[in-house]
């Protein structure tokens, strides 16, 4: 409730100043406002965005038809954001809190049994040349559709790989260094050490630690502004633009059934504790309004199957198996875009899920890029045991 409070209260003083000063805001999507130290060894940039998404699915019926449906309209993304720099701009900072239902669920006793409203808290200092050194709370170097913000996606939300594979948030340091070979072949490395739980655990470090490496290549040069990790050619890259990576997460002693992400796996004596891998080869590719992002994720475990001491079986089983996610679009000259999804979801026999392959056509109109769009998408499931569906989403998101 103080949280709440406060949270309201920010709110209000950022409405309140930015009436005040309404001549010197900013530009539409570039922040509520920017404060300057007036010795000017300090920034901080306030921003906010919303989501507001509706959703209708409905079961293949035996013949064919379409039964069982189901609607819900959610506010799915509510957040507040703050960046800048502290003492030099080599020292640079984010926080970014989550205030909608779905952002803040999650507590448990791990998380002291309260909300999870901090989603990034990081700082990023650029110690020397080219090496960068991240303390804190944020995402680790995963597959490319999961650092892809929320807010830059092609389509509504992103794929069941990501749902099933992510590594998502967690606490710990990373560091980052990239490297030009020849005029524009750029090539960036990022390690990260973390605790292996996922982001806001904030007593009870279970297992061992989460250990990540990811390696990107850029043989034409960086992207438009970081158009790589943007979701569209928004940009239009005039000339070929192209990002692949390899990526390599090992969770020692990981007690979750998704490595840091999924549900504890609990056992007459505590925690089932095993080592969960995972692996991810993907890119994405723009040029003149085209764009084309490619996934590839492996997970395997060296002993999926939670057990008591007695060998038992719990019922826990690491999500192991593989997965692969195929998307394009193309943007037209009035910022309409039409844009596919293929993703295809095999787990293992022994984890008991079907595999699954899904189809998605969406249509996305930006008003102001990424910061005021309109998106919709079709999404067709299959399921190898005969159940399908159908789902239709239409999301206005707006950031300021």
């Amino acid at each position: 409730m103080k949280f709440t409070n406060f949270a309201l209260g920010l709110i209000l003083l950022v409405s309140v100043t930015s009436f005040a000063q309404e001549t010197n805001a900013p530009a539409f999507g570039k922040g509520l406002f920017n404060l300057v130290g007036k010795d000017s060894t300090w920034t901080m940039k306030i921003g906010t965005r919303m989501q507001f998404l509706t959703i209708a699915s409905w079961d293949e019926g035996a013949d064919g038809g379409l039964v069982n449906p189901e609607q819900n309209f959610l506010v799915r993304r509510a957040r507040l954001k703050f960046d800048g720099f502290a003492f030099s701009p080599k020292l640079k900072y984010k926080m970014e809190l989550g205030l909608s239902n779905r952002d803040i669920s999650g507590g448990s006793e791990f998380t002291r049994n309260t909300p999870r409203y901090i989603l990034d808290a990081v700082v990023m200092w650029n110690f020397y040349e080219n090496f960068e050194l991240w303390l804190g709370q944020t995402k680790l170097p995963g597959n490319i559709e999961r650092v892809i913000s929320s807010g830059n996606l092609q389509q509504v939300d992103r794929s069941l790989l990501n749902s099933r594979f992510n590594i998502d948030r967690d606490m710990g340091m990373q560091l980052r260094h990239h490297v030009t070979l020849g005029e524009k072949f750029l090539i960036r490395e990022k390690l990260a050490l973390s605790q292996g739980e996922g982001r806001n655990i904030t007593q009870g470090n279970l297992g061992g630690h989460q250990y990540t490496a990811r390696v990107e290549f850029l043989p034409f040069g960086k992207f438009k502004s970081k158009g790589d990790y943007s979701g569209s050619d928004l940009k239009r890259e005039e000339m070929p633009k192209l990002m692949f990576a390899l990526n390599y997460d090992t969770n020692k002693n990981a007690v979750k059934t998704r490595s840091n992400q999924g549900s504890y796996m609990f056992n007459d004596i505590g925690f089932h504790e095993t080592d969960i891998n995972t692996f991810f080869f993907d890119g994405m590719f723009k040029y003149s309004g085209f764009s084309f992002m490619w996934e590839y994720a492996d997970r395997g475990a060296d002993d999926p199957i939670a057990k008591n001491s007695d060998g038992t079986e719990t019922g826990d089983v690491v999500w192991v198996g593989n997965g692969l996610n195929l998307q394009t679009g193309y943007l037209f000259k009035n910022n309409l875009e039409v844009s596919g999804r293929y993703t295809s979801i095999n787990l293992d026999d022994l984890t008991g899920r079907n595999a699954e392959t899904q189809y998605t056509i969406g249509l996305s109109k930006y008003l102001a890029g990424h910061k005021l769009k309109v998106q919709t998408d079709l999404s067709y499931l299959a399921e190898d045991n005969g159940t399908d569906g159908l789902m239709y989403r239409l999301q206005v998101d707006i950031h300021f």
